[in-house]
């Protein structure tokens, strides 16, 4: 699965409305990483998604996941509140590449600020691009654009090798 364009947020560009900086500056959630990746995986997988039939995201695919996650190739943030979790998102980790995956929220925002804080952590770790793969107007929102997908293909091939 390819498309063109290739719908893509380099780190250093991340663009956070003004609504959502005060949301989370009054940190409503606790954030943790890498804390319930499968719980974050099934809650993703139980997301009904306007437009979409169904979900990619069976008991399989959670479970190839989650050995990719022991061996540390992937990463989730998650938001939490009261100690139950209410947002995140996940993805997997290559190189200097991120594949952003899929994200879920039970309370408004808790997917927004657990992406805010996985794309600042991206950037700590040296992550070059996320490969959002697909153009949403929430993902533009946060500074994701979209680049044809030579161009994607080939900054794909330096940052998988560093």
């Amino acid at each position: 699965w390819s498309p063109d364009p290739r719908m893509v947020l380099f780190p250093d560009e991340l663009k956070v409305q003004k609504s959502l900086k005060k949301t989370i500056q009054k940190q409503p959630f606790e954030i943790r990483i890498n804390t319930a990746f499968k719980q974050v995986m099934e809650a993703c997988s139980q997301t009904p998604r306007p437009d979409q039939d169904g979900t990619w995201i069976n008991q399989k695919m959670i479970q190839a996941y989650c050995q990719l996650h022991e061996i540390g190739h992937t990463i989730s943030v998650e938001s939490w509140q009261n100690n139950q979790l209410v947002g995140g998102c996940y993805g997997v980790r290559i190189g200097r590449m991120f594949y952003g995956e899929s994200m879920f929220h039970h309370v408004s925002n808790a997917s927004k600020v657990a992406f805010v804080h996985l794309v600042q952590y991206l950037q700590s770790q040296g992550i070059g691009m996320i490969d959002c793969q697909m153009n949403t107007p929430l993902l533009a929102s946060f500074g994701a654009r979209e680049i044809p997908r030579n161009t994607f293909i080939d900054l794909l091939s330096r940052l998988v090798n560093t």
